[in-house]
């Protein structure tokens, strides 16, 4: 079994600056968690106390179901893929492969035997004589992976290692990825600050900010069901429109009042928020959920506004459009249909879809309707 659990893990600096906070999380066998958060949030600090390359301030760590707060990097049965490849310039790939193997005093017939194995997997057996600077950045760094396969270890542990390809070759590195880890069926943490990464490898997501975890779900529970205002904006591209105003109760109906215009809510968030009529929140909601009217799949008069185009940005399978009233004080992103066709400075009949808006307290930030919409539909 290689499941990595993490009990109450703090570090604190020197100074007491404090990195991680009391972190909680269950890495299960076989399963692929992305550590995601901006740059600073510890996400990075954390994968080096599971590698054993960071002291740990409080808190336990199990690797396999073994503690190993003062096991050696060496004796954790991990492997780890780095930013930079940190290839030995002077070896060839085989022996940048067979390398950590033949410190261990592996067999020559063992290491051929995985080298090669390693090499085919990941489509390096033409390059197996090139130096590093005969290489790619894809092929490095598939080198680099290489290298952690041969181990055969519990745990890979991979830290922003797309972080230097570039665009191209992140997609293709990702798919590469997710493949290795479906055929391997290795444990696997991924640390990056790429929230696309994140959504597309990740089994599960543990979202991170200013060293503790906001929330782990899976990819698609993170984005329908954001637990707070972070989340819900980390998560997402463009992220997620936050419109500032306050709830008002008129008989059986709840409306939100925004700068300019008011919306119905429908009944599940309304029952959700009644009891905070005249209060300020804030009200969510994603960029492909204000519909162009002309090509919206259902039309609601109660929530459909007409406001006006300040940008445009046409992506040729979708066109975004940043939309102001006169008393926003940001603008609201929309992700309209590609046949829509829209121009700066027009007035735009667009449809809020209420059934995917979210509702979260200004002081706190956390969601107020979490609850209601993770809850299952009798």
């Amino acid at each position: 079994m290689a499941e990595v659990t993490l009990n109450n893990v703090s570090k604190v600096y020197p100074g007491g600056v404090r990195a991680v906070n009391d972190v909680n999380l269950e890495v299960e066998d076989g399963s692929l968690l992305v550590l995601v958060g901006p740059s600073g949030c510890g996400k990075s600090t954390t994968l080096r106390m599971v590698a054993g390359l960071e002291e740990i301030t409080d808190g336990d760590i199990y690797i396999g179901g073994r503690l190993v707060n003062d096991v050696l990097p060496k004796d954790r049965d991990i492997a780890m893929v780095f930013q930079n490849y940190a290839l030995y310039p002077h070896m060839t790939v085989y022996k940048n492969m067979a390398f950590g193997l033949k410190l261990r005093k592996y067999a020559r017939d063992e290491i051929e035997r995985r080298v090669q194995d390693a090499a085919e997997l990941l489509e390096l057996t033409p390059l197996l004589e090139r130096r590093p600077r005969e290489l790619s950045g894809g092929q490095a760094q598939r080198v680099a992976v290489g290298r952690a396969i041969v181990r055969h270890p519990q745990v890979f542990l991979f830290d922003e290692p797309l972080s230097n390809l570039d665009a191209k070759l992140r997609v293709q590195m990702r798919v590469e990825i997710a493949r290795l880890h479906e055929q391997l069926g290795a444990t696997m943490i991924y640390v990056t600050h790429d929230q696309v990464e994140a959504m597309t490898l990740g089994t599960r997501v543990a979202v991170m900010k200013d060293g503790y975890l906001q929330q782990v779900a899976t990819p698609m529970e993170l984005y329908d069901h954001p637990v707070n205002m972070f989340v819900a904006g980390f998560i997402g591209s463009p992220p997620m429109n936050f419109i500032r105003g306050e709830l008002e109760r008129s008989g059986p109906d709840v409306r939100f009042l925004g700068p300019d215009f008011s919306l119905m809510l429908p009944d599940r968030l309304a029952s959700a928020v009644e009891e905070r009529a005249g209060r300020r929140v804030a009200f969510g909601i994603r960029p492909e959920d204000i519909h162009d009217r002309a090509f919206a799949p259902e039309t609601d008069p109660d929530n459909t506004k007409t406001i006006r185009a300040e940008v445009v940005e046409p992506l040729g399978a979708e066109t975004l459009v940043y939309l102001r009233t006169p008393s926003q004080d940001e603008d609201v992103v929309a992700r309209f249909d590609s046949r829509s066709n829209p121009h700066v400075g027009q007035d735009i009949e667009v449809v809020f879809d209420m059934t995917r808006a979210h509702l979260f307290d200004l002081e706190s930030e956390e969601s107020l309707t979490y609850e209601t919409e993770t809850a299952p539909t009798v």
